[in-house]
This record gives C-alpha cells, sequence and structure tokens, in this order.
C-alpha cells in the first residue's frame, strides 16, 4: 500500500502522461538547490534530534494551523504560545491526535500531499492518518526522530540538497551559520540578508531596532550616512556566511527615486513617534532602490516579495504575533511600482531582481512582460497560496508565452518545514514535466529542448538566478 500514486499530477491521456514519467525520470534524483527559505540554522549548528512529531508537523506550519483554526481549534490547543505567556497544550500527542482528528480537512490541498510525501518516504509510513492511525503513526516518527539518521544533518544529506539557503534578519548576530562553517560537515548551508526589521517603519519595535541595529555593527543607525554604512556592513557579514541574496517583504512593490535632501528629511519622519502610513510607504519605497544600489556594489541578487497583508486581524496578532496564518494576498501594481527602481538602475549591468507575487492576475499583465525586456528582472515561482500543482501551472501557461522560461529562476521552496522541502521539490519537477509533455505533444516544442529543460527548471536556472 502507498499514500501516493505514482503518475500523480501527470496527464491522463496516456502519450502525455508517458512523456511525463519520462521527464521526470530525468529530473526526480537532481539535486535540490533550495536557494530561498525559512529552516532554522541552528538545527544545523547544533544537529540535535527534532523534539517529537508534533514540532515537526503541526506546531510551526502556519499552512496546518491556519486550516485547523479555521474549522475551530484553538492555536492554544496546537501548542502555540501566546504572548502574554497564558497556558498552551503542551503535550504533543494531544496535539498530534488533534492533528490526525482534522487531517480530512487537507483532501485535495497541497498541505495532503506535502505531508504524506513525508511520511512515506521519510518515515516508511504508509497507512493514512486519521483518529484510529493516530498513535500508531506518532509512535512510529518518534522512534526515527531517536536515530541518527534522522538529525538534521543526516536528513540534509539524505534529501540530496546541494545547497539550502535560511533568511535572517538584520539584528541577527549568525552565530549558527558560524558554526555550521567550523564544523566538519560538509552540507552547503547558507544565509540571507532579510533587512525587513529596520526598512519598515511600521514594524512592532522599529525605532528600537534601529538603535541594535547599529550598536550591532558599530555605525550610528540613527543618521541617514550611518544607516546606510550599517546596511553595507551587515550585507558584507552575510556574505562571509556565503549569502548571495537578500530579500524584502514589502506590503507592496513601491519604489522610489528620492533626492539626496528629500531622503534626509524623510529619514528624520521616519524616525518619529506616530510615523505616517504615507511616510512609511515612501520610505519602504526608497530604501528598495538603495538596496538595489547596494546589489550593484557587492553583487548580492535581491529577491522582492510583495503584496502580503500581513496580520490581517490585530487581535490575534497582539496575542499570538507575527507567522500566525493571518497574512492574506493582496491586488499589486508592478508596473507603475517598479518604476522609479528600474529608471534609475535597472538597465545596470550586474543587477539581478528575482520578483515574486501574491497577485496571480499580474503574471500575463506586468510581470511576464516587465521580465521579458528588463535584463536585470528574473520571475519567481509561484509563492506561498499558489506553491500548489495548480499554481505551478498557471504560472506556466501565463508567463512562458512572454517570458519564456530563461526569465524565470527556477523553483524554491519557501519552507519552514524541513521534511516538505523534497515533496515540495517532487511536486515542481512532476508539474513542469507533465507542461513540458504537453508542450511536446501538442507540437509547441522539440522533444530534445524538453529533456534540456526540464534539467534547466530543475537545477540550473535556480543556480543562474540565485548566482550559487
Amino acid at each position: 500500500m502507498s499514500l501516493l500514486d505514482d503518475d500523480r499530477l501527470f496527464p491522463a491521456d496516456p502519450r502525455t502522461r508517458d512523456l511525463s514519467r519520462a521527464l521526470y525520470a530525468q529530473a526526480r534524483e537532481l539535486p535540490i538547490i533550495s536557494p530561498h527559505g525559512h529552516t532554522q540554522p541552528v538545527w544545523f549548528a547544533q544537529n540535535e534530534a527534532f523534539p517529537n512529531p508534533a514540532e515537526l508537523f503541526v506546531t510551526p506550519d502556519h499552512y496546518v494551523c491556519r486550516m485547523l483554526f479555521s474549522q475551530g481549534v484553538r492555536l492554544e490547543d496546537l501548542g502555540i504560545n501566546r504572548l502574554d505567556g497564558s497556558p498552551v497544550e503542551s503535550d504533543p500527542r494531544a496535539i498530534w491526535r488533534r492533528f490526525a482528528d482534522h487531517y480530512y480537512l487537507f483532501r485535495g490541498t497541497p498541505s495532503q500531499m506535502w505531508v504524506d510525501y513525508s511520511f512515506e518516504h521519510v518515515f516508511g509510513i504508509t497507512t493514512p492518518l486519521g483518529p484510529e492511525t493516530a498513535d500508531q503513526i506518532y509512535d512510529q516518527i518518534a522512534e526515527c526522530l531517536a536515530k541518527p539518521e534522522f538529525r538534521p544533518r543526516a536528513l540534509f544529506d539524505r534529501f540530496n540538497i546541494e545547497l539550502l539557503a535560511t533568511t535572517e534578519g538584520p539584528l541577527d548576530t549568525l552565530e549558527h551559520h558560524d558554526t555550521i562553517q567550523a564544523s566538519d560537515w560538509d552540507g552547503r548551508v547558507i544565509t540571507t540578508y532579510r533587512p525587513d526589521a529596520v526598512v519598515d517603519p511600521q514594524a512592532r519595535g522599529f525605532l528600537d531596532n534601529l538603535d541594535r541595529f547599529g550598536a550591532l555593527v558599530g555605525e550610528d543607525a540613527t543618521t541617514w550616512d550611518g544607516y546606510l554604512a550599517a546596511h553595507r556592513k551587515h550585507r558584507a557579514e552575510f556574505k562571509k556566511r556565503g549569502a548571495t541574496a537578500t530579500d524584502h517583504g514589502h506590503p507592496s512593490a513601491q519604489t522610489a527615486d528620492l533626492s539626496d535632501a528629500e531622503v534626509r528629511a524623510l529619514f528624520d519622519r521616519v524616525r518619529q513617534p506616530g510615523v505616517s502610513a504615507e511616510d512609511a510607504e515612501l520610505f519602504r519605497a526608497q530604501m528598495l532602490t538603495e538596496m538595489a544600489r547596494m546589489s550593484l556594489d557587492d553583487g548580492l541578487v535581491m529577491q522582492i516579495h510583495p503584496g502580503s497583508r500581513r496580520n490581517h486581524h490585530a487581535g490575534m496578532f497582539d496575542a499570538f504575533g507575527p507567522d500566525k496564518g493571518f497574512d492574506i494576498p493582496g491586488r499589486t501594481d508592478y508596473v507603475s511600482a517598479l518604476r522609479p527602481l528600474l529608471q534609475a538602475v535597472g538597465l545596470e549591468p550586474g543587477l539581478q531582481i528575482i520578483l515574486f507575487t501574491l497577485d496571480e492576475t499580474s503574471y500575463s499583465r506586468e510581470l511576464a512582460p516587465l521580465a521579458g525586456v528588463y535584463p536585470c528582472l528574473k520571475l519567481g515561482p509561484p509563492w506561498w497560496f499558489f506553491d500548489s500543482a495548480e499554481g505551478m501551472m498557471r504560472f506556466r501557461q501565463l508567463a512562458t508565452e512572454t517570458a519564456g522560461f530563461y526569465n524565470t529562476a527556477g523553483f524554491n521552496d519557501d519552507t519552514r518545514a524541513f521534511c516538505s522541502i523534497p515533496a515540495r521539490h517532487d511536486v515542481a519537477r512532476r508539474v513542469d514535466s507533465a507542461y513540458l509533455a504537453d508542450l511536446v505533444v501538442t507540437g509547441r516544442l522539440r522533444e530534445g529542448e524538453a529533456f534540456e529543460l526540464i534539467h534547466d527548471l530543475t537545477y540550473s536556472l535556480a543556480k543562474k538566478a540565485y548566482r550559487l
């Protein structure tokens, strides 16, 4: 018995399915390049056993928690800590049983495919999760986690990961990456610079963050010149730990190119309590352009992840903090929003910007045309809510006719859930195999080109886009 169909995500038409299988056979064993994600570097630095199945599959996974919450399961009952320190469920087996009781909610979703893949391929489980099997599956996973071959470094090697990038903020001292580099383990784990905490004036603790940022790098980050110098110095420290990219999670894709006098006055305003929404947006916009200029100097690839309306429910944010499932996609303008940055530096040799979206309507209307002409722009893969088989197929269908394949950045998994990394890459490889097979069967692509493309989409494009 298997939890997974060998032909999942392949077309029903026999000829197209056979070609999909052949393409996938070439892609499935290629190493995983994971150039953007949110796994924890401490896992690989300390290489300790994962605590229990609930902390591996349930508590840290906002895909899981938001679905369960939508059906009446309290976050406290999933072990999610409250900021006020109030008691929450602390028994991992009880959390797991709640997960199992409600696992039927994930039928037909990407989460079910990722979890089932992890169960079968990582832990050898071929029994569907449900109330009757909850304890059996919990015990099997727990027994595995106690073994050395299920520690983070061993799983990294077993998953055939060639490179994994984590994401750290401007207040991070990067000591876990130092530990990894100093160890005798040869796994390649690098960092990514995400400066949002000192770039977004509406971020919680922004003014304190500026003080801490300056103290960390030895610059006065309360002056405009010192603030820019602090970013340059910290970017250099990230590069020493392997970073090849920055990441920017802004509410919009808005950019700006202000004069020196204008930006200094703006910086003074955003350092005052009660900053206006207009000034906060303008400062974020200016900082995207400033970061692009810094990328011209130090070569870091720039990723822009706009469009999430974060912390949609203020009460849940106040109770639990960020990243608890209450981030919602919103409409995003790219053509007008990116123009100031592109006018300023968009044709400069060496600049590389990878664009992501949570607004699928922008693929064919804005993003593909932009990436189809500006040499600095590449399209990132479907992200977050659209990291699914259907989302990946829509992306290929909407973007390829204008941007082609080689103005895209391959695949990245963007995950916090370590065991889902091979599952997510497997989905992408299957979807791309199916898409290419359909192009061949309908006479839009030669078969030899399809076999070259599946290698590039799976492996080469990500390495090139992220300068790995």
